[in-house]
């Protein structure tokens, strides 16, 4: 619950009563004090007061805490107390106006009015490709120092799993929508989904809607459901910038996986792998019902800080594109001017290019790459979607791949980029010779490079989209 909006609401249903702070206390056995601290924000009330104020304003008690300002001028001055709590209002060093008693309802548009378009305008700035790979430069250095593990996210899962039984296998679909039946929510699939979002959640009845269930490989709508719930549980707000968005995305990412695999199983299988020196992707895969990707980035999470091995992941596109990566094990990959990799081109003697070439791709390719870092050995997966194919790998250190199957009988290359271009970016003397100033190649330009991303509370989604969908959905209910 929104505690400002609970307040709020509490207030105004008194109000409506002709009810005082003292005359409502005497009816609930609470003090004033006590009452002013709920209407005021600063105390979230126990269930048992609830209900006792649900008895006295003689309402249901979903109708005293649905999520939602009772009347208009509620609203208004909710949102001026919102603006004025925010780090950008602080950054203004203007003083807090007291009491809004007095203030017009006009008076209130325009101070929220003025607020809501200074934001808009502080998000604006922000929203370029430059800040994007800064901020997500800076979350990758961050997990890179917690070793991609977050204990609390862990916490926040196993608190939500244990609503359900156990599962002994793969988490089921109905248990998932168990989970958000506990959460008040319904899980809905339908087929217009605006493009630009991967679910919608309509926090005012309590639906979520995903695509439809047929889907190949339905997994991934599991996935999508905690996704949306993790919004909740870990009590996101609306992003203030695109880092705190790119904060959010990771977050949910990282419940969802905990929900699928959770840590204690997962550890307990992981390290029985170790023991027999038989860790690989595809039987974590296998034992959770998950996809490869899930099954890899989970291993990221759980594998050095629980068994102590280092690692790295990489998520490669068929160009040789770095997509997504991970590593604290020292493995050189390249970076521009921010310090961001996303985009960057990987070695073309990595195993993540070089599985594209084979022709059976049904199984792992293996392989040891020597570096200037050292030698590291690496398991390569391929895959393909509507937008093309990629590779997933996850690899560690020379001396941690003796817990790993496919160590005996791997095949070695070596590497010397990133710094050295010769190793696979210029081309060989020969060919430069018989191609130099005979050749006008046009470059392809992507257009995203020069635009700014779109803005809006949540960039990349198209706003209006949502909000015609919800109507149409409200109206359909």
């Amino acid at each position: 619950m929104d505690k400002l909006v609970l307040g709020r609401r509490i207030r105004f249903f008194r109000k409506e009563r002709g009810l005082t702070l003292e005359g409502l206390g005497e009816l609930v056995n609470m003090l004033p004090s006590q009452l002013s601290l709920i209407e005021n924000g600063k105390r979230e009330p126990k269930l048992s007061v609830l209900q006792a104020l649900a008895e006295a304003f003689e309402l249901e008690l979903s109708e005293l805490v649905a999520n939602r300002p009772p009347d208009e001028r509620s609203r208004l001055e909710l949102d001026v107390e919102r603006a004025q709590s925010s780090e950008l209002y602080a950054g203004l060093n203007l003083p807090r106006l007291g009491s809004t008693k007095g203030l017009s309802d006009d008076v209130l548009r325009v101070i929220a009015g003025m607020h809501r378009e200074l934001e808009r305008r502080e998000v604006e700035a922000s929203l370029t490709p430059e800040e994007a790979r800064r901020a997500n430069t800076e979350l990758r250095l961050w997990l890179r120092e917690r070793n991609n593990y977050m204990p609390e996210l862990e916490e926040a899962a196993d608190r939500l799993m244990s609503n359900v039984e156990p599962a002994r296998g793969a988490l089921a679909h109905h248990t998932v929508a168990k989970l958000a039946k506990h959460l008040g929510f319904e899980l809905i699939y339908v087929n217009d989904l605006p493009d630009s979002t991967r679910s919608i959640t309509d926090l005012e009845n309590g639906r979520i809607y995903l695509p439809p269930a047929s889907i190949p490989g339905g997994h991934g709508l599991r996935a999508m459901a905690l996704q949306a719930m993790a919004h909740r549980v870990l009590g996101h707000n609306r992003p203030r910038d695109y880092a705190d968005f790119l904060r959010q995305r990771l977050e949910i990412n990282y419940f969802a996986a905990a929900c699928l695999m959770p840590r204690d199983r997962s550890v307990a299988f992981l390290a029985e792998a170790k023991k027999r020196r038989d860790l690989a992707v595809e039987d974590f895969r296998d034992a959770f019902g998950v996809t490869h990707e899930a099954a890899a980035l989970r291993m990221t999470n759980l594998l050095t800080s629980h068994l102590d091995i280092p690692l790295h992941f990489l998520r490669v596109n068929d160009q040789g594109a770095i997509m997504k990566v991970y590593e604290n094990d020292g493995l050189p990959l390249p970076e521009d001017v921010t310090g961001s990799i996303e985009g960057q081109f990987v070695c073309r003697k990595f195993s993540a290019r070089r599985a594209f070439e084979r022709t059976n791709r049904t199984t792992e390719t293996y392989q040891y790459t020597d570096t200037p870092q050292g030698t590291y050995w690496c398991s390569t997966q391929t895959g393909h979607t509507t937008r093309g194919e990629f590779s997933i790998t996850i690899g560690a250190p020379f001396d941690e791949a003796r817990w790993f199957r496919g160590r005996e009988g791997s095949g070695r290359l070596t590497s010397t980029c990133p710094d050295d271009p010769t190793c696979c970016r210029t081309a060989p003397k020969e060919l430069n010779e018989r191609w130099a100033m005979k050749a006008w190649p046009s470059a392809r330009v992507h257009a995203h490079v020069f635009s700014p991303l779109p803005s809006g509370d949540f960039p990349g989604v198209d706003q209006r989209e949502v909000v015609e969908f919800l109507d149409r959905h409200d109206r359909r209910e």
